[in-house]
């Protein structure tokens, strides 16, 4: 008899439907004759000997016969322990222990322990996607995937703790109510933070930096010795940073249930992640990949903040391979049998020492590097790569005074008022620069400008300075005289790049964004300037 059911498979970020079709015979054999076929990966190849387990400790003994299961369709590889509940539902079906015949409206995913318990799986969140939009009505996963499933609206989500409660749920339609969640809610109950820029003493010219990254999405890079804060000031970025939209929080989640490191508790990634991976990662565990490639490090932290602290220390093949992320904002994995491109638009926040001992211009403490020796140490860095991050800032020491002083700093909350006002700008810019005269139409009531541009279709989404295309660079950061003249000046004493120039008029947009200016002026793009301080030719006319 043939009975069929209803899963899905995770490939990168995204999933599929899969018809899940188990055939038993009438024929007793001696031997256990369990037989998957479709491309299945080696759990799911040993999923038999759980699936048999299950069934037993439940009070289901399966003759032992010819059960053939196979995975449609046929021509895509099955990875994972998911498949469990759907094979076992199947031969529960095929041997007539289920009332219906065929359940066409339901997906079922998860891994069975021996007792007939239910574990959760990676993906549920984009299985759930996939499910809503084929349309299939029921969605039915282990207990500590349920929150993220039912973040998804337009598919009824209901968990299950094991393979009976499923069995009962299918038979009378009790015993299992569907699960509901209060997304707007659950949102804002994420975003917490622990830490707050008012815990940092002195590095104002550090925190006005940070304070332009984060409104125009910038990369930056901290140069200071050991012990001036640059860890404690990179923490605390995420709190000076907008916050998460539904939309960009369930495409974070995604990437993060695929990769199964999502707390099940939460149910939804609430906060922009700071990933700060150590300097020993390969560039596999940084870009992602694998036989069946899964995300890395960019990824994990796409639409928040990744870390490198002691860059220099990190291998040469691994920071180069963030080129392509640095400019496309994805990563694409290219194997044998498939190609994969994950997300990955995050601000890449680094930080260094001056020189090898680290007190390189230090007022307090003497440097002991010759000048080779902190050539080399900098040459660690190509310049394609500083290319690529758009603010270099100084993080000296910070002094007793400013640590003992009396004044309280200004905190993330304020920041943020700032960031947020400069943010809101661009938004408004941008939407109106995608918008053509015979597009243009009625506002609704409580739409943002991100919404409005975002639903242009055929066109990349652009949030900040940072992503600006060059295009919108010239339309949008003209110079007057007086600011070609002093660019033209930076260009040739500093020896930079077109791509640093086009960083600059960026940064210097930003800036004024934040000032409430509509043009840019000269004092715009010479704080701009002042954030390029660790290209490679002044580097070498410095030493």
């Amino acid at each position: 008899m043939l009975y069929k059911t209803l899963s899905a498979a995770v490939y990168g970020i995204d999933a599929n439907i899969i018809e899940v079709e188990v055939d038993v015979s009438g024929i007793k054999t001696q031997e256990d004759h369990f037989h998957t076929v479709g491309l299945p990966d080696a759990a799911v190849r040993e999923s038999r000997d759980r699936v048999r387990s299950a069934l037993k400790n439940c009070g289901y003994d399966i003759p032992p016969t010819q059960i053939t299961i196979n995975l449609a369709p046929a021509d895509i590889r099955k990875e994972g322990s998911g498949f469990d509940l759907p094979m076992a539902l199947g031969i529960l079906g095929a041997y007539g222990g289920l009332n219906k015949k065929e359940i066409p409206d339901a997906l079922f995913v998860g891994e069975l322990s021996l007792d007939g318990g239910l574990r959760g799986v990676r993906g549920a969140l984009p299985i759930a996607i996939e499910a809503r939009r084929s349309r299939v009505q029921r969605l039915v996963v282990p207990e500590v995937n349920a929150r993220e499933a039912a973040m998804v609206g337009g598919v009824d989500v209901y968990p299950v703790k094991s393979l009976l409660d499923v069995i009962h749920f299918i038979n009378s339609g009790n015993g299992v109510s569907r699960l509901q969640v209060d997304r707007d809610q659950l949102l804002s109950e994420a975003q917490h933070f622990h830490a707050d820029f008012k815990d940092v003493r002195g590095q104002q010219t550090a925190k006005r930096a940070l304070e332009v990254a984060c409104a125009g999405g910038h990369n930056i890079l901290m140069i200071g010795p050991p012990g001036s804060g640059k860890t404690m000031l990179a923490k605390r970025m995420p709190t000076i940073l907008p916050p998460f939209t539904f939309e960009e929080a369930l495409e974070t989640t995604k990437i993060h249930s695929v990769a199964g490191v999502l707390d099940a508790r939460a149910g939804l990634v609430g906060m922009r992640p700071f990933r700060a991976p150590h300097h020993t990662i390969s560039d596999a565990g940084l870009i992602g990949g694998g036989a069946v490639p899964r995300p890395g490090e960019v990824s994990l932290a796409h639409n928040g903040v990744l870390f490198l602290d002691e860059l220099p220390e990190f291998p040469r093949n691994v920071l180069e391979v963030m080129r392509q992320p640095l400019e496309d904002g994805t990563v694409c994995i290219a194997r044998a049998a498939m190609s994969l491109t994950f997300p990955a638009r995050f601000m890449l926040a680094a930080a260094m020492n001056p020189c090898p001992c680290g007190f390189h211009n230090d007022r307090t403490r003497e440097c002991h590097c010759t000048p080779p020796m902190i050539q080399r140490y900098i040459s660690k860095i190509s310049g394609p790569l500083l290319d690529r991050v758009d603010i270099h800032i100084d993080v000296p020491a910070v002094n007793y005074k400013e640590m003992r002083s009396a004044t309280e700093p200004e905190s993330s909350a304020k920041i943020l008022e700032r960031v947020i006002r400069a943010r809101d700008i661009q938004l408004a810019r941008f939407s109106h620069s995608a918008e053509r005269p015979s597009e243009k139409s009625a506002e609704k009531p409580g739409e943002r400008p991100a919404e409005k541009s975002s639903a242009k279709s055929g066109r990349e989404k652009i949030f900040c300075n940072a992503q600006m295309p060059p295009q919108m660079i010239r339309k949008f950061c003209q110079l007057s005289a007086d600011c070609e003249h002093l660019l033209e000046r930076a260009m040739a004493q500093q020896g930079l790049s077109a791509r640093a120039h086009d960083r600059i008029l960026k940064v210097a947009r930003t800036i004024a964004d934040l000032d409430g200016f509509a043009q840019l002026e000269p004092k715009h793009i010479a704080e701009a300037i002042q954030y390029r301080t660790l290209d490679r030719t002044f580097w070498a006319l410095k030493l």
